[in-house]
């Protein structure tokens, strides 16, 4: 008679009689519908993970635990743009100082005296790659941790800890979830004392996610494989289609074997993804585009089971006017890639 479905655990409070030993005391502190899906999160890690409100709020927990007044921080300059806006608005002022490089030349970066690095791989939106391995051993030749956003690929695609990364974090209301229905983040890390802190953090902020948005993730992730399987199938042929119309111009996809990080990749990741990057003419034909292609939904994020797109220089970003980021989703190949050719060749 027990719920095959997890259930929402909606409390505050817990019945604690005595001393307060006991599994549950306060939800600030712990929740069961948490622990469910920190569970799952553990699997795909392959090591302990803890669940936030938001991919943001694992981010600036990562970033507030791991650095003090002095240290240095090394950072993506083309990665998610709200993790630079955080380190710039609220790091630097503390003192921390940063400095920034490209995600492809991540290679050729002295680490020496940083306390983190942080990379992001592909990068968004750019879709750059870096060799996770070899960052993390210069990170680590250089006495600093390595920390990965994760999220535009997550562990089935890339298995960030095991390609030496300390510590992993991903928004999980992209793909992980992959329904557009809720925010969420996780943290993951092999490393006790980064865990035990991040959790001392969360308690104490109050940063935590609400129980009915846990149960909607541990739905979510039980068809995360089944998805990817379906979208990046679907963005390899979409990729090598694109590639070959005229209108598309400076094409990113890791899978296609043009792509300058193909080969990096393919040594890194068990597949390509599901995020495509192209270019049009200027910001009025991208935008023409984007609002006559009926395959499409024309909004921010990624990773869901709709396919979406935007024009990424509308909110300022250091990038292409026509510039397009374009998540696949799991609808039918042909009838996704006929919305496209029909709204590419009214351009």
């Amino acid at each position: 008679g027990d719920p095959l479905g997890l259930p929402i655990t909606a409390t505050s409070n817990y019945y604690l009689p005595g001393g307060p030993e006991a599994d549950y005391t306060y939800t600030r502190e712990g929740n069961p519908s948490w622990s469910a899906v920190e569970a799952q999160l553990e699997i795909l890690e392959g090591a302990p993970a803890l669940a936030f409100p938001s991919g943001m709020a694992a981010v600036s927990a990562v970033l507030l635990t791991q650095l003090k007044p002095g240290e240095r921080l090394v950072m993506a300059s083309d990665g998610y743009f709200g993790a630079r806006a955080f380190a710039e608005d609220f790091l630097k002022p503390l003192g921390v100082e940063i400095t920034y490089h490209p995600t492809r030349h991540f290679h050729e970066v002295d680490m020496t005296g940083a306390q983190l690095v942080w990379i992001e791989t592909p990068s968004n939106p750019g879709l750059d790659i870096c060799d996770i391995r070899q960052v993390a051993t210069k990170a680590h030749a250089g006495g600093a941790k390595l920390a990965l956003d994760n999220t535009t690929a997550c562990a089935l695609l890339q298995p960030g800890l095991d390609l030496g990364a300390d510590i992993v974090v991903v928004a999980d209301t992209k793909v992980m979830n992959g329904h557009g229905d809720l925010l969420f983040g996780h943290v993951a890390s092999r490393d006790e004392g980064v865990m035990s802190r991040l959790h001392h953090w969360r308690g104490l902020s109050g940063s935590i996610p609400s129980a009915h948005d846990a149960v909607l993730l541990h739905r979510g992730l039980d068809t995360l494989e089944l998805r990817l399987a379906r979208m990046c199938d679907t963005a390899e042929m979409m990729a090598a289609k694109l590639a070959e119309h005229p209108k598309i111009q400076n094409l990113r996809y890791p899978g296609l074997p043009q792509d300058p990080a193909h080969e990096l990749a393919k040594r890194q990741m068990h597949r390509f993804g599901y995020l495509i990057g192209f270019e049009l003419a200027d910001a009025e034909t991208a935008d023409k585009f984007l609002n006559s292609c009926t395959g499409l939904v024309n909004a921010t994020s990624f990773g869901s089971v709709h396919s979406s797109a935007e024009r990424r220089a509308r909110w300022g970003e250091d990038i292409a006017p026509g510039f397009i980021r374009l998540s696949i989703g799991c609808e039918p190949a042909s009838a996704l890639w006929q919305s496209f050719e029909t709204a590419l060749d009214a351009l």
